[in-house]
């Protein structure tokens, strides 16, 4: 007998929630067959067969929190799989029955002798209407505590099976709505909940005639959110702004671009500008490269580069590791591969961990100025945005329009002066608009 047991996966991650099991009980699996989705704080990882065998048992379904080390699952060496497929045959047919489950929940009235082990295990018929009801202990004890009619609740997994997450949701919508749509329902409850669709991870909650839509957070979106509060709670954070004249800049792409493009297979962007000015200003004040610990400073002699990155599950930031020794065409490649993984969700936890220093560009999305707030344990983060025209004063008779960007610098005024930090910003605004900076101080 072999344990399907969650990974270790980095030193600040201790927990995960299953995403997605891409087998069922009785599927046989070869070693390296992907078995299930884990999603953690930074990544969503897949976890594989490390054994050929049949899946005896799952002990964790799908949105449950396990634990680094937890079995899982077990898979019986030398079995038989019971429908005497491969996983990868039942990937198939498991697609092509969520696609059907999407639109009609499969019907209710199933007899317990047809259910399998595991739906045995956790469900026990409904005392109402006579009418099989999947619901796991815990949310029948909270349904019981919060006088909910399970058969109401119609926030259901693709098996039509409910837990106790789906109890507490349905509990938060106005009481009087739900009677009004058992009332509406009336002798056909069982055949409405069976032609119902199935819900997703959010929850339609009405008041009055005014809608709104209740969502369960990801785990990633969570995290962002406790770290965010975490930053501004026990940092002295303070932002100072300057502007950044790109004429030089734009004038250098224009006319370096295509043979940049053509020798190096990758276009020349604006980021490694940015991140070679980063790394000569903070050779210059270390401070801004160091973090905090206790009543230490820690100061790094290393530049490993954030680059904040928005995926679909939100912000994640992969490092550009030793900036400082990577020409512009390294920085340009490697900074196209980490989006390209985190827009994929395919960033390993070490590509994530160990930065000194983040940029983040909310230039992209059309900010014209913002406040980034600070990526701890770091003390600085240089928010770049977008470029616009303007009408400069060249000298006391001449005006002319422009590229302008407005940067912004957000610090730890607890090791960083205002000083020091104005004086970084402006050592990073001389570099940007005299490039040949870059290559002697960058």
């Amino acid at each position: 007998m072999n344990e399907i047991i969650v990974p270790a996966m980095g030193e600040s991650i201790t927990e995960g929630t299953i995403f997605k099991w891409h087998v069922e009980e009785g599927n046989s699996v070869t070693q390296g067959d992907v078995l299930l989705e884990l999603e953690t704080d930074k990544v969503n990882l897949e976890i594989s067969a490390e054994h050929d065998g049949v899946v005896e048992k799952i002990l964790r379904q799908e949105g449950d929190t396990v634990l680094i080390g937890e079995v899982i699952g077990r898979i019986q060496s030398g079995g038989e799989a019971s429908n005497n497929t491969s996983v990868k045959n039942n990937a198939a047919e498991s697609k092509e029955k969520q696609q059907t489950q999407q639109q009609v929940v499969p019907p209710v009235e199933t007899s317990p002798s047809q259910s399998s082990p595991a739906n045995r295990e956790e469900a026990s018929p409904s005392s109402d209407n006579g009418t099989f009801l999947a619901a796991s202990p815990s949310a029948r004890k909270l349904a019981r505590e919060r006088g909910i009619d399970l058969d109401q609740v119609q926030d259901r997994d693709t098996k039509g099976r409910i837990y106790q997450e789906n109890v507490r949701n349905f509990s938060d919508k106005p009481l009087e709505a739900s009677k009004a749509s058992v009332a509406g329902q009336g002798n056909n409850k069982a055949t409405s909940l069976a032609k119902a669709p199935v819900s997703s991870p959010s929850v339609s909650v009405t008041g009055g005639d005014k809608p709104s839509e209740r969502q369960r957070m990801s785990r990633r979106r969570v995290t962002i959110a406790k770290r965010l509060v975490e930053a501004q709670r026990t940092a002295a954070m303070l932002t100072t702004f300057n502007e950044v004249d790109m004429t030089a800049i734009l004038d250098l792409r224009k006319r370096r671009k295509q043979a940049f493009q053509d020798k190096h297979d990758v276009s020349l962007g604006f980021m490694s500008f940015f991140t070679k000015a980063v790394v000569g200003a903070l050779k210059a004040f270390p401070l801004l490269n160091a973090e905090i610990d206790g009543e230490d400073i820690i100061v790094k002699k290393y530049y490993d580069i954030g680059i904040a990155v928005s995926a679909k599950e939100g912000l994640v930031v992969p490092v550009v590791r030793d900036a400082d020794r990577l020409g512009f065409a390294d920085i340009e490649k490697q900074i196209v591969d980490l989006a390209g993984k985190a827009r994929n969700n395919s960033l390993a936890i070490s590509e994530l961990q160990g930065g000194t220093f983040t940029i983040t560009n909310g230039g992209v999305f059309g900010s014209l100025l913002s406040t980034p707030i600070l990526n701890t344990p770091q003390v600085g983060i240089l928010g770049m945005h977008k470029i616009q025209l303007r009408p400069i004063a060249i000298d006391e008779e001449r005006m002319a329009n422009r590229p302008m960007m407005y940067i912004a610098l957000s610090y730890d005024h607890r090791i960083v002066d205002g000083s020091e930090a104005v004086r970084f910003l402006v050592a990073i605004k001389e570099m940007l608009e005299d490039p040949e900076k870059l290559l002697l101080e960058g």
